[in-house]
């Protein structure tokens, strides 16, 4: 697959919503319930991303058609409790775009955005059934707190990987 990765821009939102959805519906069945995930708004979505793109790093990876495939963004971590300073707070990819080495140019791209806002270190929450949470751990990361989530009534497990030093990531 030719894949191009770039900044994301406006336009990009509904492209955006759509992975997130679609992706979510993939990675989560049979853990989410699946009336969360039908519910699951690619309008709301969109909404949601036309305000945050240009708040935080956000690139999104198209097919060789512009079709919006993956994305990933990050900032500063939210919560001040951890030994981070840089938390990726999203990545998602096609379930046809998986194990083609794109993600880990995504994390990366955060990663480098991250260290050009002077954070030196970074994290990221994935639920603990995330069948993809391996991912992770092939790009460094060290799970390095717990905490429960509610998604649509439900308690969750999260994970909190960690990379000490952003610049290796992934090498």
């Amino acid at each position: 697959m030719n894949v191009k990765i770039r900044v994301a821009v406006m336009n990009d939102a509904e492209g955006i919503a759509r992975v997130h959805v679609d992706s979510w519906r993939t990675t989560y069945k049979g853990i989410v319930s699946e009336s969360v995930l039908q519910n699951l708004s690619y309008e709301q979505r969109a909404e949601n991303w036309r305000r945050g793109i240009g708040k935080n790093a956000l690139y999104v990876a198209e097919d060789e058609n512009g079709k919006i495939i993956g994305f990933a963004t990050g900032g500063k971590e939210r919560t001040g409790n951890y030994e981070a300073d840089g938390e990726l707070y999203a990545i998602y990819l096609l379930q046809e775009a998986q194990g083609q080495g794109i993600g880990k140019k995504l994390t990366q791209l955060i990663a480098q955005s991250l260290k050009e806002q002077g954070f030196t270190s970074m994290l990221v929450w994935v639920l603990e059934q995330n069948p993809s949470k391996m991912f992770y751990e092939s790009l460094g990361g060290q799970p390095i707190a717990e905490a429960m989530i509610d998604i649509g009534g439900e308690e969750f497990k999260e994970i909190a990987y960690y990379w000490g030093n952003i610049e290796e990531i992934g090498r």
